[in-house]
């Protein structure tokens, strides 16, 4: 059986910009799978399949706080790692337990712009003038 996801292009862009602001970026995953390593490598950001544990190590590490980390998730296995973090999104179409502590909820589903809605609409980053001017 083959498996696949839809993912979006502006995403795509969105993560350029986060690279040229320098931002740290790491997908974590509870999947230990070809398709979640295959669109890291593509976004060019590291991809963990842990989240709690290694989002608690990462922090660490980095030393950073929970007022640093942004955590986007969408399903209950988010929600611990998710509790750690003081800014959480999650898309439109999530498990309604995430929608309950989720800071904010987008208005793209899970596959749409995220990335890009985060950036161009919560934290008014203009990707076209980052990245092209």
């Amino acid at each position: 059986m083959e498996e696949f996801v839809i993912c979006s292009r502006g995403d795509g862009i969105a993560f350029d910009g986060l690279r040229k602001l320098k931002i740290k970026t790491i997908i974590l995953s509870t999947e230990k799978n070809k398709v979640v390593s295959a669109r890291a490598k593509k976004l060019q950001i590291e991809a963990i399949q842990n989240k709690k544990d290694t989002l608690m190590q990462l922090m660490d590490k980095l030393n950073v706080n929970k007022h640093e980390v942004i955590f986007v998730g969408n399903d209950i296995n988010d929600i611990n790692a998710m509790r750690l973090c003081a800014l959480t999104f999650c898309p439109s179409d999530s498990h309604l337990l995430v929608k309950n502590i989720a800071k904010v909820i987008l208005k793209s589903k899970g596959g749409e712009d995220i990335m890009r809605e985060i950036l161009e609409v919560y934290f008014k980053i203009d990707l076209y003038e980052l990245l092209y001017n």
